[in-house]
């Protein structure tokens, strides 16, 4: 990627405070004012914000509070270094889409793609069915039936009449079981384990005292990781792991993990533009054929609404 001239760099540099300046203020009309006008100053004006509004929500890099600017720029790293290279490492838009994945496929024994979804034979003869941009890690040696979620879902079908039992984690939540079904998942900031058919113990170890609960059969539960809150639930036959048809169902949901879950059938990236709406919950029952009327269906109760900025990102913003 060659280097932008001094041109560049100064708008770079404007586009990034007008960015700050939204963090700290994202209440104020007169910063929303602020960047629409500058950005309507031409096409060279309009390029740059978007570059620089996907690497900010790529990955992260643009920070709002000036003490941590300051601690970088001390070392360094300052605001156009930091999102140059971000757009270095990233690479314009199929790049950002391939880094996270480059990462996982270091740690991960099977990675999916979007949309992908499938089916892994383990080698006690246990199933696991992987959805859409997620990653296993598993373990049979030394006595061990253990799989690691790194990251999104899946449906395991653990064989009966092994030994040791069987054993899946994500994060901080490990489940163990002995002939059953039941799907983990992660993302969003959320962990959640569902029983199709039989009982499973979850050990959550992030806790200042361990926490053990047992689901029973179509029961679900789901654990904000940032709070340690649990919420349970009870699901109709046949709902467990509904992605596998492609269809999606919600109880009281954070909208965060679940237009997450819908991002990895959606093409590009998909980013929830206030983390207010993140934090809402809605139900209902989404079809994947279709996943930006997904999303809309997720957006419309909670007064948001969907906009496909260009065919590699999709942003969530209040109405």
């Amino acid at each position: 990627m060659t280097q932008p001239n001094q041109s560049d760099a100064n708008l770079l540099d404007e586009a990034i405070d007008l960015v700050i300046r939204l963090q700290n203020d994202p209440d104020n009309p007169v910063a929303a004012e602020m960047i629409r006008a500058w950005r309507a100053r031409g096409p060279r004006h309009d390029e740059i914000w978007t570059r620089v509004a996907m690497a900010h929500g790529a990955s992260g890099l643009i920070l709002a509070e000036k003490r941590r600017i300051e601690r970088r720029e001390s070392l360094g790293l300052n605001r156009r270094n930091l999102i140059l290279g971000g757009l270095c490492l990233l690479g314009g838009a199929a790049g950002w889409m391939a880094a996270p994945g480059l990462i996982l496929a270091a740690r991960a024994d099977v990675i999916t793609e979007k949309a992908e979804r499938r089916r892994i034979s383990l080698p006690d003869g246990s199933v696991a069915t992987l959805g859409p941009q997620s990653a296993l890690a598993y373990d049979f040696d030394s006595g061990r039936r253990h799989i690691r979620l790194l990251d999104g879902m899946c449906f395991v079908e653990a064989a009966a009449g092994s030994s040791p039992p069987f054993t899946a984690s994500c994060g901080d939540v490990q489940v163990n079981a002995a002939a059953a079904a039941f799907e983990l998942s992660t993302e969003g900031g959320f962990s959640g384990v569902s029983a199709a058919h039989g009982a499973v113990e979850v050990v959550f170890s992030g806790q200042a005292a361990p926490l053990t609960l047992t689901l029973q059969q179509q029961q679900w539960l789901r654990l904000d990781d940032a709070t340690g809150q649990v919420d349970r639930g009870l699901l109709e036959e046949g709902q467990v792991a509904s992605w596998r048809d492609n269809l999606l169902i919600a109880d009281q949901e954070p909208v965060a993990a679940l237009v997450a879950r819908i991002g990895r059938w959606t093409p590009g990236r998909v980013v929830v533009a206030d983390p207010f709406l993140g934090g809402q919950r809605v139900s209902g029952v989404y079809d994947l054929n279709d996943p930006i009327r997904a999303l809309e269906a997720v957006a419309l109760p909670v007064g948001a609404r969907v906009r496909q900025i260009s065919s590699m990102v999709t942003v969530i913003s209040p109405l």
